[in-house]
């Protein structure tokens, strides 16, 4: 059985608020997107609804932009969305035993949350940042040149 997300009424009417201030035109959902996941961090089935029908567009669609697009999620993230950079510098350079490395202090796998809500753990494909190799990103911050014996420190100063 799906779990039921309740959006908080506020919540509700911002995203509403944030579709009118884009006249509802359908021609604006990436934008749109990009706005309610700031609200919240993400973007739950609920508020997709509610955009689908202020737009007037069918909710697969909302959907399959939302779904597309790696940048849109529709789970929770951690405090600390942690990013580890899978591209070929990256990976050519050790990002794959980085990844390992978090997953193992964190206890959690990629696209997963800690129990506390504190971090979450993605990967990704390129940052932009090649010469730093191997990167990741912790929230807007790039953090370059890792080893795996870095990464403990690194999460002790994020806790």
């Amino acid at each position: 059985m799906a779990e039921t997300i309740q959006l908080a009424c506020t919540v509700a009417r911002q995203v509403r608020d944030i579709c009118a201030q884009h006249g509802n035109q359908p021609g604006e959902l990436i934008n749109i997107l990009h706005e309610a996941q700031h609200l919240q961090g993400y973007l739950p089935e609920e508020m997709q609804r509610i955009i689908a029908t202020q737009l007037g567009i069918p909710v697969s669609r909302v959907y399959g932009v939302v779904t597309f697009y790696t940048f849109f999620t529709m789970t929770p993230k951690g405090k600390h969305p942690i990013s580890v950079c899978m591209g070929t510098a990256c990976y050519v350079r050790g990002s794959e035993q980085l990844l390992d490395e978090f997953k193992r202090e964190l206890g959690i796998g990629v696209g997963q949350t800690t129990p506390d809500g504190k971090f979450s753990l993605d990967s990704l494909r390129c940052v932009g940042a090649c010469g730093l190799a191997p990167v990741v990103m912790i929230g807007q911050k790039v953090y370059g040149r890792l080893q795996a014996v870095d990464v403990k420190k690194i999460l002790k100063e994020l806790d």
